[in-house]
């Protein structure tokens, strides 16, 4: 089994959820995850945003918004199965993200309304599941009223429902006054079923110390759960000072996975800004790999 940071196009065919976990994790925090909206034009026309992730480095490739029940990927043409097309187009491990959102939270904000194919039930598991979709990430965007305590009973769900990797966590409050980053919660998505969590990267969400960090993801790694560190605060539009400060903290922590959000032009990280992360994470050796491999590898 190689790990992710050595792996090229071919490999990634026939991994099981267990194989891309083991690869994650023998990759030692080394691991590049970028995220897109997919309902938003691209950043440069006649290419999608996940090919120009990839070709700055990414590992893996979250949709953002991407609805399992529509699937419509704007900048794309129609297809049956947009996945497996991103799929033959970059080589890389695709994810979704899908929404607990709590009934009963009160939003701090005019709430999101969203549709049946971006929320968490049986349907919209199964239908990703279907669609061959590797890892699901169980959070919330701005104002959606996702709650910590929704996600942990989605957590058992997904794993009822679907095969591929499970991470859940939040990015920021999604609207709602809550403890994002409490430990005991954090271990109980685990303990329902996730296979990691996500926590803000130390500088992102306000109260998030590298301290606080680096106790959950200490904790998680106990359960055996992988850490996604994310910087989804439109920090990933910031200057490349900044993402290289936040690389090398999440270093410190020792997270897993290194998640640059989609807050730029184009509606993903900016291209620069990606490549500085993996070369602040991983150097230039390995990041050029990422971006020079041929796909016919």
């Amino acid at each position: 089994m190689k790990r992710l940071l050595s792996c090229y196009p071919s490999d990634y065919k026939n991994m099981s959820a267990e194989d891309l976990k083991t690869a994650i994790i023998a990759s030692e925090g080394r691991t590049i995850l970028g995220e897109t909206v997919v309902t938003a034009a691209p950043l440069l026309e006649g290419v999608t945003n996940a090919e120009v992730m990839t070709a700055f480095g990414a590992d893996l490739l979250v949709l953002n918004e991407f609805d399992v029940f529509e699937k419509e990927i704007v900048g794309m043409e129609t297809t049956e199965n947009p996945i497996q097309q991103i799929k033959d187009w970059v080589g890389r491990p695709i994810g979704i993200n899908l929404e607990p959102v709590d009934e009963a939270a009160f939003v701090h904000d005019e709430q999101v309304t969203l549709s049946p194919g971006r929320l968490v039930s049986k349907e919209s598991l199964q239908a990703a599941d279907k669609l061959g979709i590797d890892f699901i990430m169980l959070t919330g965007n701005p104002a959606t009223g996702v709650s910590m305590a929704a996600i942990e009973e989605a957590s058992k769900q997904a794993k009822e429902h679907y095969s591929g990797l499970v991470f859940a966590g939040k990015m920021h409050g999604a609207g709602l006054a809550e403890d994002i980053i409490d430990i005991a919660q954090l271990e109980a998505f685990v303990r329902a079923g996730a296979d990691g969590v996500l926590i803000p990267a130390s500088g992102t969400a306000p109260g998030v110390t590298e301290e606080a960090a680096f106790k959950a993801t200490k904790a998680i790694h106990q359960l055996g759960g992988v850490v996604i560190s994310t910087i989804g605060t439109s920090q990933e539009s910031a200057d490349s000072g900044t993402i290289r400060e936040i690389g090398l903290s999440n270093k410190r922590v020792g997270v897993d996975i290194h998640h640059i959000g989609d807050g730029d032009y184009g509606r993903m990280p900016a291209p620069e800004n990606m490549m500085q992360l993996g070369l602040t994470v991983r150097g230039k050796r390995h990041t050029y790999f990422k971006m020079a491999q041929s796909l016919n590898r």
